[in-house]
């Protein structure tokens, strides 16, 4: 009967483990085209993002990281050690400072811009195709001159 109860004891004592380390798992939340810093406790090996395109992790070194809202979303972020030791596990948001966005409508198509403090076309999901595409493929060009200079 005894070992009935310290097995009992041991299982529930497991499940209690299970469930505070599920519930110690944190979120972050960034905005897109941002960067926000996350200390690690311990010495990170691998890191794991579920949804690069919604957000992307730098390593700066094994105890910083800094995570980059992509877009409008939510995602998760997985750290571990060498030894395969689970240091970090949580949700990613990247959020939308809309602030100074406005929303053009004609005829139902949308059309988004960034007015801070002048205003310049952006890519808004949502947003009438040409003018998404040619706004993204502008940002594009932008990026790969920037990589040239």
């Amino acid at each position: 009967m005894r070992a009935k109860t310290c097995l009992a004891a041991l299982l529930s004592s497991m499940a209690i483990s299970a469930l505070a380390s599920g519930a110690a798992a944190q979120q972050v939340t960034v905005e897109a085209n941002k960067s926000v810093p996350l200390r690690i406790n311990g010495k990170a090996s691998s890191v794991v993002i579920g949804n690069p395109n919604v957000a992307d992790v730098s390593v700066h070194n094994e105890n910083l990281l800094f995570i980059t809202g992509r877009t409008f979303g939510s995602t998760n972020l997985m750290v571990f050690s060498a030894e395969g030791r689970q240091l970090y596990a949580g949700d990613v948001v990247v959020t939308v400072n809309t602030t100074s966005l406005v929303n053009i409508t004609r005829a139902g198509q949308n059309s988004t811009y960034d007015c801070a403090p002048n205003c310049r076309a952006v890519t808004s999901i949502g947003d009438e195709e040409g003018f998404f595409s040619r706004t993204a493929q502008q940002t594009q060009q932008l990026q790969e001159i920037a990589k040239d200079e």
